[in-house]
């Protein structure tokens, strides 16, 4: 019994449910801390391995762009993604829908039932597949999202000067 009380722990220690509140948690504490945001602009960022690893072409690269980010992101988790952005990938989705259906149902269509069963375990098993790909991408996104809000908040303590505070 308690065996079974430490491998459900561990599980739902690496949930996504789980890595979701943490970042949630990590921002808000960046949040809460973060008294003047405007204070992050133009602070560059650590060349840290933490920092520098979402760093992208279009970053402004200051302490400001990240702390905007990263609320971006809890805000996207919290209520979904924005309405404007959902919209055009649903666009271009069914764009990309109609060109696959029209190309396939203009293919022949005469195969048997017998493999057709065969290519829905397939993709049944693909799509697990994919679920588990995607998962771990996203757990592994999150935890370093999380470390990058940690970062920024003890960087921020730092450059405020209140760097034993909180710890």
């Amino acid at each position: 019994m308690m065996m079974q009380l430490l491998e459900t722990s561990n599980t739902q220690k690496n949930s996504l449910f789980n890595a979701m509140n943490r970042f949630i948690g990590a921002v808000n504490n960046m949040d809460q801390t973060v008294m003047v945001p405007s204070l992050l602009r133009d602070v560059p960022l650590d060349e840290e391995r933490v920092m520098s690893s979402l760093k992208s072409d279009e970053d402004e690269g200051d302490m400001y762009s990240y702390y905007q980010l990263l609320k971006s992101i809890r805000r996207d988790i919290e209520w979904g993604v924005r309405c404007a952005a959902a919209d055009e990938r649903r666009k271009e989705s069914m764009k990309i829908t109609r060109t696959h259906s029209s190309a396939s149902t203009s293919s022949s269509s005469s195969s048997a039932s017998s493999s057709s069963s065969e290519e829905e375990d397939e993709e049944d098993e693909d799509l697990e597949k994919q679920f588990q790909f995607h998962l771990t991408g996203l757990q592994g996104v999150l935890g370093k999202l999380t470390q990058q809000a940690n970062s920024l908040t003890k960087r921020y303590k730092q450059e405020v000067g209140i760097g034993g505070w909180g710890q």
